[in-house]
């Protein structure tokens, strides 16, 4: 028996009249991949208003690496809630930040001191990211890649590439913002079919890195360059190692501060606890989010102590950043990582992924690429291989059938033609496979 139960049609009827509701009260630009409503989740397994069950192939967006309502992070928030629920940091502190700080400080990659601030949310990590690197170099520029997505606020938003639906209607952008080309090793100008060598691609993108820096901008007028290691919203493309250990010996050399956003990629998503650790670098400054509150909301960046220590006091902050809830949900999240079973998981999970993965490929044309690192795995729909045109409404097809038989899985890609797997790393190898299925016979029916 499998753990898929569809008890009506999906949509429901009690989720279509919510969904009635939604868009009679909620303001239409609040968009949903899915129109089925939730009632309650556990592990790996969303329950519908209507009864269904569904496995959950999204985790809130790479939130619920540890999946829905642990029960050790559920009685760690509750208890916490008995005690205080808001104090504000920046009024009457609390050790739950301090602790959060001191984890973050010794789990993120280099050996240097380093201090964290806390936030809400992944774009006001990456706003304070930004702001501390012009306060430690006086410089104004910042520098960021083709297909990134960093968030929606103006900064961030700024820093993100693609215009619709992000970005379209809300300018002017934030200035002193210039875009890179990444290195996307299977779209990279003449490269066959199945894309081109990750290490000579890494080479040309960055001799163009550097040309635009060296007669575009003058590396002395540069803060920051920041970039995902895998491009996340952009369409799961892993950064080549050598590209990004280029990057960071360019930053070192020219007093430039190396931000690499780990907001999707990291508590890990990658099979590592940070992806930085497979790719050979050391950011200056890191940001995170989502899998670090498992749930709640919990954002940070964390960087040299020479770094973080050049902002004033009181500079850095806000009203709800490191709430107590969310610090008291971190550090069971941390904890639960802390025997690597979670991390063996994951790199069993994505064996299985990227095995199936590449079957796929072999026996369905309309599949251009599959890539990624660990379970945070991806497949790019083409309309011929040859001409690598992106097949938009492929994806769609596969994310309609999905949910309408029981599995949660989300769209990405710049051209909205890529399928991205974001399972919680609890999953059971017996349930990967069970979701994996109905995504198959979606492909067979296509």
């Amino acid at each position: 028996m499998g753990v898929i139960k569809l008890k009506t049609e999906l949509p429901g009827p009690r989720s279509r009249a919510l969904m009635e509701e939604n868009n009679k009260q909620v303001a239409r630009g609040v968009f949903h991949f899915t129109p089925i409503f939730m009632a309650k989740a556990h592990g790996v397994m969303i329950e519908d208003v209507d009864g269904n069950q569904l496995l959950d192939f999204a985790s809130g967006i790479a939130v619920l690496n540890v999946g829905h309502t642990p029960e050790r992070v559920v009685r760690a928030v509750q208890e916490q809630a008995a005690r205080f629920l808001h104090p504000c940091f920046m009024v009457t502190p609390y050790e739950g930040y301090v602790r959060v700080a001191e984890r973050l400080g010794a789990l993120t990659p280099g050996s240097f001191p380093k201090q964290t601030m806390l936030a809400n949310s992944g774009a006001e990590a990456v706003e304070n990211a930004v702001k501390v690197a012009r306060t430690a170099t006086g410089r104004p520029a910042i520098i960021c890649f083709e297909h990134a997505f960093h968030g929606r606020t103006y900064m961030a938003m700024t820093l993100t590439a693609k215009v619709k639906p992000y970005k379209h209607g809300f300018a002017p952008f934030c200035p002193e913002v210039y875009r890179a080309p990444y290195p996307y090793v299977y779209r990279w100008p003449q490269t066959g079919e199945d894309g081109g060598d990750p290490d000579l691609v890494a080479e040309e993108c960055f001799r163009q890195f550097e040309d635009m820096v060296n007669n575009d901008i003058s590396p002395d007028q540069v803060a920051g360059v920041i970039i995902e290691p895998v491009a996340g919203e952009g369409g799961f493309i892993p950064a080549p190692a050598k590209f990004l250990q280029k990057l960071q010996a360019f930053c070192r050399e020219h007093g430039i501060v190396f931000i690499v956003d780990e907001i999707q990629t990291g508590f890990g998503r990658t099979g590592t606890f940070f992806a930085c650790e497979q790719l050979g670098v050391e950011p200056d400054i890191i940001t995170s989010a989502k899998g670090l509150g498992g749930g709640m909301p919990l954002s940070a960046v964390t960087g040299r102590t020479e770094l973080m220590d050049t902002v004033e006091p009181a500079a850095l902050g806000g009203t709800y950043g490191g709430n107590p809830l969310a610090c008291a949900s971190a550090l069971e999240v941390l904890n639960m990582f802390e025997d690597g079973s979670l991390l063996k998981r994951s790199k069993e999970l994505g064996k299985i992924l990227q095995k199936r993965l590449r079957a796929w490929k072999k026996s369905f044309p309309g599949i251009g690429d599959v890539r990624g690192m660990g379970p945070m795995q991806a497949v790019e729909f083409v309309k011929s291989r040859a001409g690598k045109e992106p097949d938009r409404e492929a994806a769609g097809r596969l994310v309609r059938h999905g949910y309408e038989h029981g599995v949660v899985v989300l769209p990405a890609g710049t051209y909205g033609n890529v399928i991205r797997f974001l399972i919680p790393l609890v999953m059971e190898p017996e349930q990967l496979e069970e979701g994996l299925n109905v995504l198959e016979d979606g492909l067979r029916q296509a």
